[in-house]
């Protein structure tokens, strides 16, 4: 069934259904729930479907150079979506090359003066990718390899528990806590998912404001599309693993359906979100959207959104950010490496990239929530 959208200025919702609403009437919830999400995230548009896009872009990973002197987050990230791609996928050839690419890397490789040194949350999360190596393959070298990451970054935690490394900017509620989970999902060690949910709230105490956005950091109040894709993103990632009973779920719930109902009243109607996402003035920003657009597909997914609601916007969403992958499968329309400051022209004035790895890595991820 072809969807038919209307769209007001700031947010998306469907046209009533009668096939959905017979639907109801002779399955249950859950059923319709499922019959919903197969109409929103199917039946794309030609080129675009997850499976096309991921296979170009992670293809396209495994052949480009390293951006920076070292291996930054944004190239991380990249690793780590097209990895649960290829497992999504069920896809070992594509796997093992990625695998392949990350060899140099380990411990005596020719690569390792390439992984930064500091005991820094961009640095650290380097740590996921032999995390999610080692999960796939079960291969202790690489589980060993990347919890030494995990439990650098609680060597010298604070009186309050939280990591020496928290400096509540937005970027953490991904950079950071990912990489606890991963350890979590690796080991089982409830360490490491306590540790997470406590950084967590902590920082949607510190940062979110009434509105359910995020500031940047606590002296810069503006709201910066990829920094509060990283905390969609990170929080769409935790619960997607924090169990039902976890005494910090709660919190962390309510601060995700916040956030992703004030997404909802800002996205365009060309289904993207801009650079500042409440200036209508500022351009559209592709690996923002793609991160909002993640976090909304696996609230859907989850059923923690209402579809009526949520999955039209979702749909849109992928499609309109998987639209700026170009033929080469660079994601463009990039904002550049950006530091904090409290300055308006500083985020209006951002330059735009093509093929920069803050834009190809939430295009994996949005691809593989679409497949799970």
């Amino acid at each position: 069934m072809r969807l038919q959208t209307t769209t007001s200025k700031h947010q998306c919702k469907m046209k009533p259904l009668t096939m959905m609403v017979a639907l109801a009437a002779l399955l249950p919830i859950g059923a319709v729930d499922a019959a919903a999400q197969q109409d929103y995230f199917a039946n794309w548009p030609a080129g675009i479907s997850p499976q096309e896009v991921g296979k170009r872009v992670a293809e396209h990973f495994i052949t480009s150079p390293h951006q920076g002197k070292t291996i930054f987050y944004g190239e991380v990230g990249a690793w780590y979506g097209a990895l649960t791609f290829a497992q999504l996928t069920s896809d070992p050839d594509l796997r093992d090359r990625l695998i392949k690419r990350f060899d140099p890397l380990l411990p005596g490789g020719a690569e390792t003066n390439l992984i930064g040194k500091r005991a820094h949350v961009d640095d650290e999360i380097f740590g996921i990718v032999p995390l999610e190596i080692g999960i796939q393959t079960r291969d202790p070298k690489y589980l060993a390899y990347g919890k030494q990451f995990a439990d650098r970054q609680w060597e010298n935690p604070q009186p309050d528990g939280l990591s020496g490394e928290t400096r509540y900017w937005i970027d953490d509620m991904f950079m950071l806590t990912i990489l606890q989970l991963e350890a979590f999902r690796a080991t089982a060690d409830r360490k490491y998912l306590d540790r997470d949910a406590l950084e967590m709230v902590a920082y949607l105490d510190k940062l979110q404001q009434p509105n359910g956005l995020f500031y940047h950091a606590p002296d810069v109040p503006f709201f910066w599309g990829r920094g509060d894709g990283w905390v969609a993103a990170g929080m769409a990632e935790m619960l997607r693993t924090l169990p039902a009973d976890h005494p910090h779920r709660p919190r962390i719930m309510a601060g995700y359906k916040a956030m992703m109902a004030a997404l909802l009243k800002y996205q365009g109607k060309d289904g993207m979100w801009r650079q500042l996402i409440d200036h209508e003035e500022s351009w559209p920003e592709s690996s923002g959207s793609a991160m909002f657009a993640f976090a909304m597909i696996t609230g859907v997914k989850n059923g923690w959104l209402d579809p009526s609601s949520y999955g039209p916007a979702a749909r849109q969403g992928w499609i309109a950010a998987s639209g700026y992958v170009d033929q080469n499968s660079d994601v463009t329309s990039v904002c550049e490496g950006t530091s904090k400051k409290n300055d308006l022209g500083y985020y209006l004035e951002r330059r735009r990239k093509t093929g920069d790895y803050h834009g190809q890595a939430p295009i994996l991820w949005a691809a593989t929530a679409l497949l799970r």
